[in-house]
């Protein structure tokens, strides 16, 4: 009991806790909060196996106990496992219906899954069990920053603020949604006071993206490095680390399998013209894609839609199975994929799904869709990697935190992209240089309209004041006009970033 209290008392002080944690636990089997408790400190420090391992220990003692639940489902989150992670959070939330920050963290999956109508009403239930849970107040304020409401967002962060003086997660998000000059010096100084105290690693992170932000607005780009390098650095300790070898093995897998005779035995899915693809690198524009096309009054934007990874589960797993009625099988995820977009919106004749990574599954989205059209964006290869490094990304990018592996990603991305041009009719991809897109909007605009089987309509000009709710990190950018300061932006770093610069040299058609 001894080393329990002991380890709690650190832990409340934010010293380290680990070694008494661990040995309260030794000497306390039966006691699953000890196990819990053990299990924040592995979460911690990164090592997010042992925190489920240690959450799950506590939930066999006591399967009733709301909090294991809860953190077990952080966790899960962590490690970019979405869908159990909200089954936790349910759990949590079955046996502790007043749980305020199980609330709070359910709403925040569900963010990440591009279900904002659900998360806001976790958000707005957490607060009526708890009005100053500043966690629920700060992402209350995502949520209508979401929307475009970024006055009522700033004022949410501030009141977060008035409860929590030095909250990180509070004063980073007053610099995301506009452009920081120097007479913000105000908040220059009190974020850097904030961050030179003993801040945990999960916390500072967000300031030190945000301190990032605040530099490369003022131009002074080797303090943003500084501070975007170090937001990577933490980064990187607190999630799983990204594997080279997998990832070159799943394009391997693909490009094997999905061929071109998979393709002409496959391709008898479902003939919709209803889906709209926008895939590509992430920070490659396929936000400002979507934008533009669901100004259209016959388009739906759906987001980044988590479907097609578990559909090639799903798919691959029944190959191994020995199973052959692969058309059944198409036609059953095809089936399943209309009936997505049906919820999200009934009477749309193109619904946009932006989920970047999807460039992983042309193949069997053109097995299971035929008369789907794909836009790929493109950009600047340096640009890209160099955007998504600035990046504060939260679960499974796990090669964005490394400059050498987001040039390994990058690589394989465009293995896997010229496959795909081989092996899919021309007809079915628009390649969507970023570049030009924002160099001549209304061309781009036009070409995007058109393949996709639509008249034009002007409104798509005025994308930037479509009404409609945005969940990825562009949402402040995309209610902006069109403006080319992020074109051939990574020359401004050109002596930090050595990994990425051999990418330049690589072609995109």
């Amino acid at each position: 009991m001894v080393w329990k209290v002991l380890g709690v008392a650190l832990w409340a002080q934010g010293k380290d806790a680990l070694d008494a944690l661990k040995r309260a636990a030794e000497l306390l089997p039966d006691d699953a909060e000890s196990h819990s408790n053990l299990g924040n400190a592995w979460r911690a420090l990164g090592q997010l196996e042992f925190a489920v391992k240690s959450h799950g220990r506590a939930l066999e003692i006591k399967p009733d106990y709301a909090e294991a639940h809860n953190n077990l489902g952080s966790a899960l989150q962590d490690l970019g496992r979405l869908d159990e992670a909200i089954e936790s959070f349910r759990r949590a939330l079955a046996i502790k219906p007043d749980f305020a920050l199980a609330h709070c963290n359910l709403g925040n999956v569900l963010t990440l899954q591009n279900r904002p109508l659900e998360a806001e009403a976790c958000c707005r239930r957490a607060l009526e069990i708890n009005p100053g849970l500043t966690g629920a107040i700060a992402q209350f304020a995502e949520i209508q920053a979401g929307k475009g409401l970024f006055a009522e967002a700033e004022a949410l962060m501030k009141r977060a603020i008035d409860i929590e003086q030095d909250m990180p997660e509070a004063w980073a998000g007053l610099v995301r949604w506009r452009k920081m000059a120097q007479g913000d010096a105000a908040w220059l100084a009190r974020a850097q006071r904030i961050v030179g105290q003993r801040l945990p690693a999960r916390r500072e992170v967000h300031l030190r993206y945000a301190l990032g932000k605040y530099f490369d607005d003022v131009k002074d780009y080797e303090q943003a490095f500084v501070n975007f390098r170090r937001a990577n650095e933490l980064t990187k300790r607190l999630s799983p680390a990204y594997s080279r070898t997998e990832m070159t093995h799943r394009v391997d897998f693909t490009t094997r399998l999905y061929d071109r005779e998979w393709l002409s035995r496959a391709a008898s899915g479902v003939a919709s013209d209803r889906p709209v693809f926008v895939v590509g690198m992430w920070r490659s524009g396929s936000t400002l894609a979507e934008q533009i096309l669901a100004s259209h009054p016959a388009v739906f934007g759906a987001g980044e839609l988590v479907f097609w990874p578990h559909a090639a589960a799903t798919y691959e797993q029944s190959l191994i199975g020995g199973r052959t009625d692969e058309n059944t099988i198409l036609r059953g995820i095809a089936d399943n994929y209309l009936a997505l977009l049906g919820e999200l919106s009934a009477d749309a004749l193109r619904v946009v799904d932006k989920m970047s990574a999807n460039f992983l599954h042309l193949g069997l989205i053109h097995a299971a869709f035929p008369n789907a059209r794909i836009i790929h964006m493109q950009r600047n290869p340096v640009d890209t990697c160099l955007s998504i490094y600035f990046q504060n990304v939260q679960n499974s990018n796990f090669f964005a935190n490394d400059l050498e592996d987001l040039a390994h990603y990058y690589r394989e991305y465009l293995r896997v992209m010229e496959h795909w041009r081989l092996v899919l009719p021309e007809h079915s991809l628009l390649e969507v240089p970023y570049e030009s897109l924002v160099d001549d909007p209304e061309t781009w605009s036009r070409a995007m309209v058109q393949f996709s089987g639509l008249e034009w309509d002007s409104r798509c000009n005025d994308f930037d004041r479509a009404q409609r709710p945005v969940s990825t990190l562009s949402k402040w950018q995309v209610r902006q006009p069109i403006n080319k300061a992020s074109v051939e932006r990574w020359r401004n770093y050109r002596q930090f970033v050595g990994p990425l610069l051999p990418l330049s040299e690589l072609s995109q058609r």
